[in-house]
């Protein structure tokens, strides 16, 4: 008795990568991709607004409790400095993280859309796919915590710390009674065991030191300057 005659074998399964990405397929896979950053990154950009209008808040409710009354000291309004630094601790660490989602976005609008829409598919920087790819794997800051504080002080907290200093001074010119010369405004910035000497020192050095950081802002490449040009951290990418 004959033995059947066998068919042909069965095609070997295929694995994913074997099927090659049709353009069609590329261009689709990526413009989901940046929605979903486009959408990342929106979400971060809603988180900072609160922390500075928790940060004017908290200026407005200290400037009305000490000039609702002569009594209430001045010192009110530098623990307000204190507080309004901690808002913007807290502003720059989620401008770090929305920072990681803008510049994916940045990248895919300069190399991928703009080629499209001026139809000389030849992107900016050739290696872009990669580093995308690589931060992706492995996410990375591009901007460091101080540069962040730089900016968003820069941006927004440089006017509330105006606003707070202008006050401070008013409310010794004015408080307990409005003071008939300089030095006996003077006089009363002193608080416990620091004089006014140290206490002009501390609030001069504060503020230096403020607007010394918002000019070196300008000078570093960074931040919302998307505005301005080509994605400026692109050296902070992972090759």
């Amino acid at each position: 008795m004959s033995e059947p005659e066998s068919g042909p074998p069965a095609p070997a399964l295929q694995s994913f990568e074997d099927y090659p990405l049709t353009r069609i397929e590329y261009i689709t896979a990526l413009t989901h991709f940046y929605r979903g950053e486009r959408s990342r990154a929106d979400a971060w950009r809603a988180r900072l607004d609160p922390t500075t209008n928790w940060a004017v808040v908290t200026t407005g409710g200290m400037l009305s409790f000490a000039f609702s009354s002569p009594e209430h000291s001045h010192v009110m309004l530098l623990l307000a400095n204190l507080l309004v630094t901690v808002f913007l601790g807290f502003e720059a660490r989620r401008f770090r993280y929305f920072d990681v989602w803008r510049s994916r976005v940045r990248m895919l609008e300069e190399n991928f859309f703009i080629p499209i829409i001026r139809r000389n598919l030849i992107s900016p920087r050739s290696d872009w796919r990669e580093r995308v790819a690589a931060d992706l794997d492995h996410p990375k800051f591009k901007i460091t915590f101080l540069h962040a504080v730089a900016l968003r002080l820069r941006y927004n907290y440089l006017w509330i710390y105006t606003v707070l200093l202008i006050a401070w001074l008013a409310k010794v010119h004015l408080h307990p009674t409005p003071a008939a010369t300089p030095r006996e405004a003077f006089l009363r910035l002193g608080i416990g065991p620091f004089g006014g000497w140290s206490m002009l020192a501390m609030v001069g050095t504060f503020y230096v030191g403020a607007i010394v950081l918002s000019v070196w802002s300008i000078r570093q490449r960074g931040g919302l300057d998307e505005v301005r040009g080509m994605e400026p951290q692109y050296q902070q990418w992972k090759s």
